[in-house]
């Protein structure tokens, strides 16, 4: 029985010209995951790196996103070749691996995704939902379809080999994340500052000039319009668990200077 699987991420970037816009998951909460993904962003990152997330919470949480436009994207917590077999068996079709430095990191994330002979996963197909429990017909030969590979650039030697990360076969896509590579820099906490700002620029030319699709992580907006105006292709603008504590934050200051100002009033 053939099923149709959603887009990877690789697909969705192929099918538009404009920037795609996306939001974090942190909480590890499928519900929460739902609700955001009802919004209708382009993309989500379920992020294992820096979320108390479990095999079974990446799970619930993919799942929870399936019925929706969505296309979700799942952050592995290090270039590790179980981890990424694991999660792609989960029925991740789009990793995003972090702290990738140089050509050979890359290459090392792209074999980890695909199957022998060119590359090391370990078949598990029939017992996995990835292949719909062996109702993906071909799935094994046509994997490289359904699954698609990003790297993320965090570190100065990963801005100066950026061409090169972006030239690896296989490698879909390049992600820069501005936090880490400002830690790099000795500007821990600085993302917005003219040196760091400078080296996405870089970064983001690099993967172009290589042909690849290239992406950045960016909370203000006006920063993330400047990187999208410089081509970056795929955009990470919100986290769930930043949006639901400035939300609940406005809410807590408005009511408590409303009541006070109640209070004063008798």
């Amino acid at each position: 029985m053939p099923l149709r699987l959603a887009p990877t991420l690789r697909d969705r970037l192929a099918a538009t010209d404009r920037p795609l816009a996306g939001m974090w998951l942190c909480t590890g909460s499928p519900l929460v995951a739902e609700i955001v993904a009802g919004g209708e962003p382009d993309w989500v990152l379920i992020d294992m790196e820096h979320s108390p997330l479990t095999l079974e919470s990446v799970l619930a949480q993919l799942q929870a996103i399936a019925p929706y436009a969505t296309t979700p994207v799942v952050r592995v917590p290090a270039n590790d070749p179980v981890t990424l077999k694991q999660v792609l068996d989960l029925g991740a079709q789009t990793v995003l691996v972090p702290m990738v430095s140089s050509a050979e990191e890359a290459r090392a994330a792209v074999a980890a995704v695909r199957y022998p002979p060119r590359g090391i996963r370990g078949v598990g197909s029939a017992l996995a939902r990835s292949a719909r429990w062996n109702r993906v017909e071909g799935y094994l030969a046509d994997a490289d379809q359904y699954t698609s590979v990003f790297v993320q650039i965090e570190t100065v030697a990963g801005v100066e080999a950026a061409a090169e990360i972006a030239a690896v076969d296989g490698v879909d896509g390049v992600f820069v994340g501005p936090s880490d590579l400002a830690a790099s820099m000795g500007l821990l906490g600085q993302q917005s500052h003219p040196d760091v700002v400078a080296a996405v620029h870089r970064a983001l030319r690099a993967v172009q000039d290589a042909g690849n699709s290239v992406g950045v992580n960016a909370f203000d907006p006006a920063l993330a319009r400047k990187y999208t105006a410089a081509g970056a292709r795929f955009v990470l603008v919100a986290a769930d668990v930043a949006v639901l504590a400035r939300a609940s934050e406005a809410v807590s200051a408005e009511w408590a200077g409303s009541a006070a100002a109640t209070q004063e009033s008798y």
